[in-house]
């Protein structure tokens, strides 16, 4: 969750509409155009931006640079966050002077935006053809580490409902030789948010060698996505550079519950009776403790 107070400039517009006297003219025209067509902004590409705007590419990186966003994508998110919450800076950012039904209210209303946000740029075309490769593999690894490994981990337990075996390697050397013993029909769902975790990365690539594919679920166009037959970029309005990385992990088991929910549409009747009757009688065990 994002704990900033109103001067680490959360409200990318009111960031703008401030120093916008203080830019240099050709700034200003970049600036002109966020202010004007914020929404549009968001989906454009740089080149469009710095074609709407009448300037070169390197003048909007230079704009990017001068409001404080770390390149052209992070200024995409930090505007994405501004409209996503549409308040001031002073009402979206968590300060020591809120109180608890305040901050209760802020920290839903994020959570609820960032997946809003993520589900609107989701891929279904990239979707189902991850769905087509689990709902065919014939063993499943899932590999992250951190927050990542704990989706990993919950969608460990998900997928051997299917009668498909699978693993969650936590340990990098783990992991590697997990990788090191794929092959033909087995499938990796690497889980990395930054799309930068080394040991996921290495693991990922030797399964491709092995002749394993790759779904990569991931927030950003990073280097897992070289050894991924099927990428899904889930991108998400956190910096996990300075917060904890909540939304992140909440965007990626919501990603995990779609794939785990459309292979299980996949099966047949008798698979469907199977999960019911061991939902039946696990429900059982829950209520009378006879194990």
């Amino acid at each position: 969750m994002v704990f900033e107070t109103a001067e680490t400039g959360d409200n990318l517009l009111e960031v703008i509409a401030r120093a916008q006297d203080t830019l240099r003219k050709s700034d200003r025209r970049v600036a002109e155009v966020v202010l004007e067509r914020p929404a549009e902004v968001v989906d454009m590409t740089l080149a469009a931006l710095a074609r709407a705007a009448g300037v070169s590419e390197p003048t909007v990186i230079r704009f990017c640079t001068a409001i404080g966003c770390d390149g052209f994508r992070g200024m995409r998110v930090k505007l994405a966050r501004s409209l996503a919450f549409a308040r001031t800076t002073s009402h979206t950012a968590i300060s020591g002077a809120d109180d608890l039904d305040t901050v209760i209210t802020k920290i839903f209303d994020f959570n609820l935006s960032n997946l809003n946000w993520a589900r609107s740029r989701l891929d279904p075309a990239q979707v189902a053809q991850a769905v087509d490769a689990l709902a065919k593999a014939r063993r499943i690894e899932f590999f992250g580490f951190g927050a990542s490994g704990i989706v990993a981990i919950d969608a460990q337990q998900k997928f051997p409902l299917f009668g498909v075996p699978c693993g969650a390697p936590v340990d990098s050397h783990q992991m590697f030789m997990t990788a090191e013993m794929m092959g033909p029909g087995d499938v990796v769902v690497a889980i990395s948010n930054t799309g930068q975790t080394r040991e996921v990365i290495n693991a990922c690539k030797v399964a491709r060698e092995k002749g394993a594919e790759v779904i990569a679920i991931t927030g950003a166009d990073g280097p897992l996505l070289r050894y991924a037959t099927v990428r899904l970029v889930v991108e998400t309005l956190e910096n996990t550079d300075l917060f904890t990385p909540t939304v992140s992990r909440l965007t990626q088991l919501v990603v995990i519950d779609i794939l785990s929910v459309v292979v299980s549409l996949r099966r047949d009747e008798a698979h469907h009776e199977r999960i019911a009757e061991m939902k039946s009688r696990l429900a059982t065990l829950r209520s009378t403790g006879v194990y």
